[in-house]
């Protein structure tokens, strides 16, 4: 049934109005079963539904943590599946990297590690996840694991806008978090703790997680590594293709050098 202001009210609109059905408003009765105008509450007109929206995902995307250039244009579509030059097993790998990660995005549920030297693509995947649950206007954390540990700590500071448990809580309990470059962040003590509570909380509650490290889980925390190795919870996908970003760096070079040879 529509939900919108009745056919009267439209029609007693007045040429003038930016919209016929809220007359510019931007709110209108919504219509009960009987057919009647609801006149106890109001919902948006649809002429400002657009506008709403634009600010939801602009919410949503401040919330995520994606608002950098380079991880908002990491996508599922810009991925590169064949990787440069990698062997015929490395191909393959990183193809069912992406089929983890896009299978993944449709339906978070557990975790997903995925390990791999630094340019290998796990970064890409992973925000590649993120960015589509935002394009599906779903809420999404994605923190740098040494970048999220400062943000801590400067908490504690007289200036900082935010209270610490302000931001605990909030990542501890993001419908889906995502951890970047875990293991690079300073061995410090609290360090470990801090990470290990907010990892420990979201493995008891089963909270979808992704996470990439560059370290193989018997590098990382003891009790950390546990849980991320459990079957029961996630998978962990070692990504063996090489170092995208050096060895494109390393084919133009080539490629720059055979252009400067002499005919």
């Amino acid at each position: 049934m529509d939900t919108w202001s009745s056919a009267e009210e439209a029609e007693e609109a007045s040429p003038a109005s930016a919209c016929p059905l809220c007359k510019g408003a931007g709110v209108i009765h919504p219509i009960m079963p009987s057919g009647q105008p609801d006149y106890s509450r109001v919902i948006p007109c649809r002429c400002t539904q657009k506008e709403l929206d634009k600010e939801r995902q602009s919410r949503l995307r401040k919330y995520s943590g994606l608002e950098a250039r380079l991880l908002k244009n990491m996508t599922f579509d810009n991925f590169d599946r064949e990787g440069l030059n990698p062997l015929p097993e490395q191909r393959e790998n990183l193809k069912e990297a992406f089929r983890l990660a896009s299978e993944f995005a449709k339906s978070p549920d557990g975790w997903l590690v995925f390990v791999g030297v630094n340019g290998c693509g796990k970064t890409h995947l992973a925000a590649a996840i993120a960015n589509y649950l935002l394009k599906e206007g779903k809420p999404v954390k994605f923190m740098v694991v040494p970048d999220l540990l400062d943000h801590l700590r400067s908490t504690f500071s007289p200036e900082s806008p935010v209270t610490y448990d302000q931001v605990f809580e909030e990542v501890k309990n993001a419908p889906l978090l995502i951890l970047d470059d875990l293991g690079k962040q300073s061995t410090t003590p609290w360090a470990e703790e801090k990470l290990y509570q907010i990892i420990n909380h979201r493995y008891n509650y089963q909270l979808p997680t992704v996470f990439t490290t560059n370290c193989s889980l018997d590098e990382i925390n003891s009790p950390i590594s546990s849980r991320l190795s459990d079957p029961k919870i996630g998978v962990v996908w070692n990504i063996t293709a090489p170092d995208y970003r050096t060895d494109a760096t390393a084919s133009r070079k080539k490629t720059s050098r055979k252009k400067k040879q002499p005919s």
